[in-house]
């Protein structure tokens, strides 16, 4: 497949994904109205703002392809490097924070609480995956560094 055909193939998909993004906002909106329920109202936010988030991403991805490519610069890594480092602590701190928690509700029949919690967990490393991504990225741009 050339590159062309690969681009056009890859816009094809995001905007169809999209489209499933766009009908997982409206499903998780219908449950909200249906239902009082704390637990099952918080997940459905929690999976409908993902959705949104998901949508942005499809869209850049888009753009990169049809109007402006994506560039990250070292030096535009470099001017905030120092502040990802910093974050990349924070994160590592709200996983420690989770580990505890986790820990302290193993076994204690606190399910919805131990559910919430492992959704923290997840969470939590699914940002310090992301920073430790952009960290490789960094690598790849700093050879020696």
């Amino acid at each position: 497949m050339k590159t062309k055909e690969l681009q056009e193939k890859l816009v094809e998909t995001m905007k169809s994904w999209q489209k499933v993004e766009n009908a997982s906002v409206s499903s998780t909106g219908q449950i909200i109205e249906k239902t009082e329920n704390p637990v099952v109202r918080l997940v459905m936010e929690i999976i409908q703002r993902d959705s949104q988030l998901h949508y942005r991403v499809q869209e850049m991805i888009v753009n990169s392809l049809e109007q402006k490519a994506l560039s990250l610069t070292p030096e535009e890594l470099g001017e905030i490097w120092e502040k990802v480092e910093k974050h990349i602590e924070i994160e590592n701190r709200t996983i420690e924070l989770a580990q505890e928690a986790l820990t302290a509700v193993k076994g204690k029949k606190l399910v919805i609480q131990e559910y919430l919690i492992n959704y923290l967990l997840e969470d939590e490393e699914k940002h310090n995956k992301l920073l430790n991504s952009l960290s490789k990225i960094k690598s790849g741009m700093y050879p020696y560094g």
